[in-house]
Protein backbone atom coordinates (compact mmCIF):
# COMPACT_ATOMS: atom_id res chain seq x y z
CA UNK A 1 0.00 0.00 0.00
CA UNK A 2 3.17 2.47 0.38
CA UNK A 3 2.55 2.87 -3.60
CA UNK A 4 -0.88 3.80 -3.45
CA UNK A 5 0.14 6.48 -0.54
CA UNK A 6 2.63 7.84 -2.21
CA UNK A 7 0.01 8.46 -5.29
CA UNK A 8 -2.47 9.57 -3.01
CA UNK A 9 0.27 12.24 -2.10
CA UNK A 10 1.27 13.58 -5.62
CA UNK A 11 -2.45 13.38 -6.72
CA UNK A 12 -3.34 15.43 -3.91
CA UNK A 13 -0.36 18.31 -4.90
CA UNK A 14 -1.06 18.40 -8.33
CA UNK A 15 -5.04 18.07 -7.95
CA UNK A 16 -5.71 21.22 -10.27
CA UNK A 17 -3.63 19.65 -13.15
CA UNK A 18 -5.06 16.38 -12.78
CA UNK A 19 -8.91 18.29 -12.40
CA UNK A 20 -8.24 20.04 -15.90
CA UNK A 21 -6.87 16.59 -17.28
CA UNK A 22 -10.26 14.95 -16.44
CA UNK A 23 -8.33 12.34 -14.06
CA UNK A 24 -8.52 13.89 -10.65
CA UNK A 25 -10.26 10.56 -9.32
CA UNK A 26 -9.44 7.64 -6.69
CA UNK A 27 -7.10 5.05 -7.48
CA UNK A 28 -7.53 1.61 -5.29
CA UNK A 29 -4.59 -0.51 -6.72
CA UNK A 30 -2.15 0.11 -8.99
CA UNK A 31 -3.83 -1.21 -12.50
CA UNK A 32 -6.30 1.99 -11.83
CA UNK A 33 -3.66 4.28 -11.06
CA UNK A 34 -1.56 3.05 -13.89
CA UNK A 35 -5.02 4.02 -15.67
CA UNK A 36 -4.86 7.64 -14.38
CA UNK A 37 -1.58 8.20 -15.80
CA UNK A 38 -1.84 6.72 -19.27
CA UNK A 39 -5.12 9.27 -19.33
CA UNK A 40 -3.19 11.62 -18.19
CA UNK A 41 -0.36 11.74 -20.18
CA UNK A 42 -2.60 11.24 -23.41
CA UNK A 43 -4.28 14.41 -22.37
CA UNK A 44 -1.58 16.15 -22.04
CA UNK A 45 0.92 14.93 -24.76
CA UNK A 46 -1.84 14.45 -27.43
CA UNK A 47 -5.28 16.39 -26.63
CA UNK A 48 -3.78 19.94 -25.10
CA UNK A 49 -1.46 19.73 -28.47
CA UNK A 50 -4.17 18.81 -30.87
CA UNK A 51 -5.51 22.32 -32.37
CA UNK A 52 -1.89 23.35 -32.68
CA UNK A 53 -1.24 20.31 -34.38
CA UNK A 54 -4.06 20.16 -36.69
CA UNK A 55 -2.99 23.87 -37.93
CA UNK A 56 0.27 22.79 -38.76
CA UNK A 57 -1.25 20.45 -40.77
CA UNK A 58 -3.35 22.67 -42.31
CA UNK A 59 -0.18 25.06 -43.17
CA UNK A 60 1.42 21.96 -44.29
CA UNK A 61 -1.42 21.60 -46.38
CA UNK A 62 -0.97 24.45 -48.73
CA UNK A 63 -0.26 24.03 -52.01
CA UNK A 64 -0.12 20.47 -51.24
CA UNK A 65 2.76 20.00 -49.69
CA UNK A 66 1.46 17.73 -46.73
CA UNK A 67 0.65 15.02 -49.46
CA UNK A 68 4.08 15.19 -50.93
CA UNK A 69 5.06 14.88 -47.64
CA UNK A 70 2.83 11.89 -46.39
CA UNK A 71 3.64 10.15 -50.18
CA UNK A 72 7.26 10.86 -49.86
CA UNK A 73 8.40 11.06 -45.90
CA UNK A 74 12.18 9.27 -46.57
CA UNK A 75 12.58 11.76 -49.26
CA UNK A 76 11.37 15.11 -47.43
CA UNK A 77 13.36 13.59 -43.63
CA UNK A 78 16.27 16.22 -44.18
CA UNK A 79 13.97 19.20 -44.62
CA UNK A 80 11.52 18.72 -41.96
CA UNK A 81 13.87 16.88 -39.13
CA UNK A 82 16.83 18.33 -37.41
CA UNK A 83 19.47 15.80 -37.66
CA UNK A 84 22.96 17.23 -36.63
CA UNK A 85 25.43 16.46 -39.32
CA UNK A 86 29.21 17.04 -38.31
CA UNK A 87 30.61 19.50 -40.64
CA UNK A 88 33.74 18.23 -42.24
CA UNK A 89 36.64 19.95 -44.53
CA UNK A 90 35.15 18.07 -47.93
CA UNK A 91 31.56 19.82 -47.12
CA UNK A 92 32.71 23.25 -46.28
CA UNK A 93 35.04 23.17 -49.83
CA UNK A 94 31.99 21.41 -51.70
CA UNK A 95 29.71 24.89 -50.15
CA UNK A 96 31.73 27.47 -52.56
CA UNK A 97 32.01 27.67 -56.04
CA UNK A 98 35.91 28.62 -56.79
CA UNK A 99 35.96 31.27 -59.02
CA UNK A 100 39.62 30.97 -60.87
CA UNK A 101 41.38 32.74 -63.86
CA UNK A 102 41.75 32.13 -67.47
CA UNK A 103 43.10 28.58 -67.94
CA UNK A 104 47.06 28.93 -68.43
CA UNK A 105 47.64 32.24 -66.80
CA UNK A 106 50.59 32.69 -64.25
CA UNK A 107 47.47 33.81 -61.65
CA UNK A 108 45.34 31.01 -62.40
CA UNK A 109 48.40 28.38 -61.56
CA UNK A 110 48.70 30.57 -58.55
CA UNK A 111 44.67 30.34 -57.57
CA UNK A 112 45.33 26.63 -57.95
CA UNK A 113 48.28 26.36 -55.75
CA UNK A 114 46.60 28.63 -52.80
CA UNK A 115 43.10 26.33 -53.01
CA UNK A 116 45.49 23.47 -52.13
CA UNK A 117 46.75 25.66 -49.07
CA UNK A 118 42.96 26.40 -48.21
CA UNK A 119 42.06 22.55 -49.13
CA UNK A 120 45.07 21.77 -45.98
CA UNK A 121 44.01 24.58 -44.05
CA UNK A 122 40.38 22.90 -44.00
CA UNK A 123 41.65 19.66 -43.02
CA UNK A 124 43.84 21.35 -40.30
CA UNK A 125 40.92 22.60 -38.69
CA UNK A 126 39.12 19.16 -39.05
CA UNK A 127 41.79 17.78 -37.00
CA UNK A 128 41.55 20.61 -34.69
CA UNK A 129 45.44 21.64 -35.50
CA UNK A 130 44.49 25.13 -35.74
CA UNK A 131 43.26 27.86 -33.50
CA UNK A 132 39.57 28.06 -35.53
CA UNK A 133 36.93 25.29 -36.09
CA UNK A 134 35.45 24.62 -39.46
CA UNK A 135 32.93 26.26 -37.68
CA UNK A 136 34.71 29.52 -37.09
CA UNK A 137 35.37 29.54 -40.72
CA UNK A 138 31.81 28.34 -41.78
CA UNK A 139 30.86 31.47 -39.64
CA UNK A 140 32.94 34.14 -41.16
CA UNK A 141 32.80 33.24 -44.69
CA UNK A 142 28.83 33.07 -45.03
CA UNK A 143 27.45 33.91 -41.38
CA UNK A 144 25.91 30.80 -40.43
CA UNK A 145 26.64 28.78 -37.17
CA UNK A 146 25.76 25.47 -39.18
CA UNK A 147 24.66 23.90 -42.94
CA UNK A 148 21.27 24.54 -43.33
CA UNK A 149 19.15 21.04 -44.28
CA UNK A 150 18.17 22.54 -47.82
CA UNK A 151 21.68 23.89 -49.00
CA UNK A 152 22.99 27.34 -49.58
CA UNK A 153 21.26 29.43 -52.15
CA UNK A 154 22.62 30.89 -54.19
CA UNK A 155 25.93 29.24 -53.79
CA UNK A 156 28.43 31.46 -51.79
CA UNK A 157 31.58 32.39 -54.44
CA UNK A 158 35.42 32.16 -53.47
CA UNK A 159 38.19 34.23 -55.09
CA UNK A 160 41.27 34.81 -55.27
CA UNK A 161 42.60 38.52 -54.43
CA UNK A 162 46.09 40.22 -53.99
CA UNK A 163 45.90 43.06 -52.64
CA UNK A 164 45.41 42.19 -49.03
CA UNK A 165 47.31 39.51 -46.75
CA UNK A 166 44.74 38.34 -44.98
CA UNK A 167 40.83 36.45 -46.01
CA UNK A 168 38.08 38.98 -46.60
CA UNK A 169 34.31 37.82 -46.69
CA UNK A 170 31.21 40.24 -47.63
CA UNK A 171 27.16 39.36 -47.49
CA UNK A 172 27.22 38.95 -50.98
CA UNK A 173 28.91 35.39 -50.56
CA UNK A 174 32.27 35.80 -51.44
CA UNK A 175 35.59 34.74 -49.81
CA UNK A 176 38.44 36.24 -51.22
CA UNK A 177 42.14 34.82 -49.64
CA UNK A 178 45.50 36.07 -50.36
CA UNK A 179 48.25 34.80 -51.49
CA UNK A 180 50.76 34.62 -48.62
CA UNK A 181 53.57 32.27 -47.59
CA UNK A 182 51.99 32.01 -43.80
CA UNK A 183 48.66 30.74 -44.93
CA UNK A 184 47.66 29.55 -42.27
CA UNK A 185 48.54 32.39 -39.90
CA UNK A 186 46.97 34.87 -42.08
CA UNK A 187 43.91 32.86 -42.15
CA UNK A 188 43.59 32.55 -38.29
CA UNK A 189 44.58 36.31 -37.53
CA UNK A 190 42.10 37.21 -40.33
CA UNK A 191 39.23 35.06 -39.12
CA UNK A 192 39.40 35.41 -35.51
CA UNK A 193 40.04 39.16 -35.79
CA UNK A 194 36.52 39.46 -37.95
CA UNK A 195 33.56 39.93 -36.15
CA UNK A 196 31.50 37.06 -37.61
CA UNK A 197 28.33 38.98 -39.77
CA UNK A 198 27.63 40.87 -36.26
CA UNK A 199 26.81 37.56 -35.19
CA UNK A 200 28.26 36.66 -31.16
Amino acid sequence: MPILWMYFKVSIENSAMLQTAGCFRHASNLEARENIVKDYLQCYIIYRNHFAIQRFKDGLATLNFLTALEQHPTELQDFMCYTEKKLTASNLEQIFRVELSTVGSNRRRDECRISGYLSDYLLDCEEQETAVSLEDVLMFATGLRSLPPAGIQPQPSMEYFSSSQFPTANTCGRLSYADNYEFKSAMEFGIKNSPGFGCI
